[in-house]
């Protein structure tokens, strides 16, 4: 064997290798990632859009009067809306409406919207029925199944295998043009070819940003990181309570959607004694006095053992709070707050915040807007230079590499990834047989990207 001729081939071999499976991940991939920055881009503006949308139920007019008692709220929702009340998400400020979430004998549940100065009933939708909530849905993939979400770990982790592959393609290589620069017009595939990578080349570092902060919320990852995360006193940081009475009820259902990093934290119980409950006022009241920030959720005991609970999650990662108050004596049961928050947690937690654009303010949400932008404008050119490249009646994968031995080293670094994210890895599996499946139907061609 030659071995200078081997040497200056493989560079040509890798190339050819990463190539190919860049074209993999993208068809893996693309489609979903569609769908993910259209309504994401969407749901970082998910306050201002309902605000807008749903503006007759969410948005009142300012008084100079004080705001109504939570008691007085809770009335007029069951007037219109007989049940059970549930919770009470209080006006995050003076312009917002307070929302009832009221459980029908049917087992349904609706919310009402009602003003908080007057305690007029501004009108009803069900529980989590506004229109960013179907947007979220849609992008969390909840919309098309509980076993969707098995998509996320995948669509995440072949995501960060096509930024990593797509850099490796961009990287210069005495090419003039084509690095920050779009060379020729839309006619050619050099033009769409220029506009994919440099787009690529700005934006990826955010691409894989986003696609590792998703994983928490993927089927099989996510949870069981989750778990690891919250392995301490049920989900809780170590040493926030003493003897406390633990019930079976997790803070994600009963208050709903909360932080990632107390999904699986357990509520504790009341110790039932002869005094009455302090009341919803009493209760809004103490948690007020705690310094819990405006907009938080409160929900009512259920039943003789339950809690008064207040969770607020606002874009100040500082004033993330969730008490949880003996419905008897009005004393605070569990105070965790973020500072609470282990290093792992407080990790996972920041880059949610900043994922769903709420660490930075307006500048966090503009920028990840781009982002989401420039991964519709990939999408859409990837797909022109696939059709102008494609040869007519073929799929138009990427000739594999002239030397087997790269493509199954580079195989065997992607199933090193695939080990961390196991439905990643499932699904390399998959891919691999589908390339050797295709590898044997065809020979070699000699192309260039």
């Amino acid at each position: 064997m030659n071995t200078t001729a081997a040497s200056s081939d493989a560079p040509s071999s890798l190339y050819r290798a990463v190539w190919r499976w860049h074209f993999y991940a993208g068809l893996m991939v693309l489609p979903f990632m569609m769908l993910l920055a259209i309504t994401g881009g969407l749901y970082l503006f998910h306050n201002e859009i309902d605000a807008l949308w749903h503006r007759d139920l969410k948005q009142v007019e300012v008084r100079d009067t004080v705001p109504l008692p939570p008691g007085r709220l809770i009335d007029s929702a069951l007037g219109v809306q007989p049940g059970t009340a549930v919770k009470i998400t209080m006006p995050a400020n003076p312009t917002s409406s307070a929302e009832v979430t009221v459980k029908t004998a049917d087992g349904d549940k609706y919310a009402v919207y009602v003003d908080p100065y007057d305690a007029h009933a501004l009108g009803e939708l069900p529980d989590r029925g506004t229109v960013m909530w179907l947007v979220r849905r849609l992008h969390s993939l909840a919309e098309f199944g509980p076993g969707a979400t098995a998509i996320i770990e995948i669509v995440g982790g072949w995501a960060i295998l096509l930024v990593a592959t797509g850099f490796y393609l961009w990287w210069p290589r005495k090419q003039t043009g084509g690095v920050v620069s779009v060379r020729g017009t839309p006619q050619r595939r050099v033009f769409w070819r220029d506009l994919h990578a440099v787009t690529g080349a700005f934006a990826g570092l955010f691409i894989g940003f986003l696609a590792t902060t998703g994983m928490p919320w993927s089927m099989f990852w996510g949870e069981k990181v989750n778990e690891w995360a919250n392995s301490s006193n049920y989900g809780y940081p170590s040493g926030v309570y003493v003897n406390v009475p633990m019930s079976d009820e997790h803070l994600a259902h009963a208050n709903g959607p909360t932080a990632w990093s107390l999904e699986q934290a357990k509520m504790p119980v009341s110790t039932p004694k002869t005094m009455q409950p302090i009341g919803v006022d009493a209760a809004a009241t103490a948690f007020d006095r705690l310094g819990v920030a405006p907009g938080y959720a409160l929900s009512l005991p259920d039943g003789p053992g339950g809690v008064y609970s207040a969770a607020v999650y606002p874009g100040d990662l500082s004033k993330q709070r969730v008490v949880h108050l003996d419905q008897y004596s009005g004393k605070p049961l569990l105070d965790v707050s973020y500072a609470d928050y282990g290093p792992a947690a407080k990790a996972m937690e920041w880059g949610i915040n900043v994922h769903m654009g709420q660490e930075f303010g307006l500048a966090n949400q503009l920028v990840l807007l781009a982002v989401c932008l420039s991964i519709v404008l990939m999408a859409v050119s990837a797909g022109v230079m696939w059709w102008k490249r494609r040869p007519k009646g073929t799929l138009g994968v990427p000739p594999p590499p002239a030397d087997a031995r790269t493509m199954r080293g580079l195989v065997l670094l992607m199933a090193l990834f695939g080990l961390v994210f196991p439905l990643v890895g499932a699904s390399l599996l998959v891919m691999v047989l589908l390339d050797l499946a295709l590898a044997r139907r065809r020979p070699n061609r000699t192309s260039t990207a």
